[in-house]
């Protein structure tokens, strides 16, 4: 397994001053303990332009972040767990357009609870959700965190976030519950990627964990990957602060050491700076890497195409001039956002800090590893935007 290639910034037209000017802000709020450390990294034409640790590790032990330090991704494992389902679909197991149900019969006959008046009512489904609509997040589920409607509070009372069930009591315990919406009729952020996460189980015969690690992990050189972190490697665990800096508050964070009875496809991975870069050139290669290809040139492109169309989008977490595609949120239009970007550019970041954006007509990826989670809506953009500032040409 070769090593991704790096090259001088100004060699891929990227401004060495001004992507030393990211370091220098980011190490900034390390210096005012606004940030614990980080690793960024960006790749432009193929090559690794920039790739530093900046900051501590582990702020209470006092250890220096490592370019190779592990770091919880949480929804940064949706985007590897969408790309081994399109694996299978590539396979011929199952088809997007295939209900959910099929595959998993506990998903059969769903209703729909209507609020109304302070009154629930359920509603049978206008149609079944399908996978695309897994992929999509547009098969009516829902967060508990996002809000206090009826079906969150019910995620919540059944602690849907638990790692205590395996990825088939999960699955049983949330399509027992009703749906937040009728499927295919918005796009809400939801459990969706978890209860893909147990398909690939079902049609594999593997975890989930097993059949990422053989057919993901492996061919792409992934070798720090995974749900668990092995008790030899405890020691490059990255770590928030105790407490929040902005509020005082108690960081809360998946415990990686212990081995978690759910392999949450929506949020459960670990990974490093330089494997999700392998993934993310992967993807940028439009499914092959090294050789080894998992995916068809126009399956990647399907993928990181807007499927919304005119389907609206509830709250904020998809930003103005996006849609999204089978994994990923994919700009729409060069304007409207507040962060620069192409036309085409898709991407996703995980609750605790750690984001990426691939950008094709940039022939660009970039990746900010932290563990800050309430800071990571101030990072993301600041980041973006400290890598566009960079392009030269």
């Amino acid at each position: 397994m070769t090593e991704l290639a790096f090259a001088a910034p100004a060699e891929v037209g990227l401004c060495p001053e001004r992507l030393q000017r990211l370091l220098a802000v980011l190490q900034a709020d390390i210096d005012r303990e606004r940030l614990p450390g980080a690793v960024a990294l960006v790749a432009r034409r193929g090559k690794v332009a920039l790739f530093e640790s900046l900051g501590q590790q582990d702020p209470a032990a006092g250890s220096p972040m490592t370019r190779d330090s592990i770091f919880r991704i949480y929804s940064m494992t949706k985007p590897v767990v969408s790309v081994a389902v399109m694996m299978l679909v590539e396979q011929g197991r199952l088809l997007l357009s295939d209900p959910v149900a099929r595959h998993l019969p506990e998903f059969a006959n769903q209703k729909v609870a209507v609020e109304r008046g302070g009154q629930v009512t359920l509603e049978d489904v206008h149609r079944a959700a399908t996978v695309q609509d897994l992929l999509r997040h547009t098969a009516g589920l829902t967060y508990e965190f996002l809000g206090s409607a009826d079906v969150q509070r019910q995620y919540g009372k059944l602690q849907m976030g638990s790692r205590e069930r395996s990825n088939a009591e999960f699955s049983s315990v949330l399509a027992g519950l009703p749906l937040m919406y009728q499927p295919g009729s918005v796009w809400e952020y939801s459990r969706a990627t978890d209860v893909l996460g147990r398909l690939v189980e079902v049609l594999s015969g593997l975890t989930l964990g097993e059949y990422l690690r053989r057919h993901i992990f492996l061919p792409l050189g992934m070798h720090d990957t995974g749900f668990a972190v092995e008790p030899s490697e405890h020691a490059r665990i990255a770590e928030p602060f105790a407490h929040d800096p902005d509020g005082g508050v108690p960081m809360r964070v998946l415990e990686p050491r212990r081995v978690a009875a759910m392999e949450s496809g929506g949020g459960g991975l670990l990974s490093t700076a330089m494997d999700y870069a392998r993934f993310l050139q992967f993807m940028r290669n439009r499914g092959e890497l090294d050789g080894v290809r998992l995916l068809g040139s126009r399956t990647v492109d399907f993928m990181t195409a807007d499927h919304l169309g005119a389907i609206p989008v509830t709250g904020d977490v998809l930003p103005p001039g996006y849609g999204f595609g089978l994994g990923f949120a994919v700009r729409t239009a060069t304007g409207i956002a507040s962060v620069p970007g192409s036309k085409g550019l898709y991407y996703w970041g995980g609750i605790a800090g750690t984001t990426f954006f691939v950008d094709p007509a940039e022939d660009l990826y970039a990746l900010l590893m932290i563990q800050a989670p309430n800071q990571r809506d101030h990072y993301r953009p600041l980041f973006r935007s400290l890598v566009y500032a960079a392009l030269l040409d």
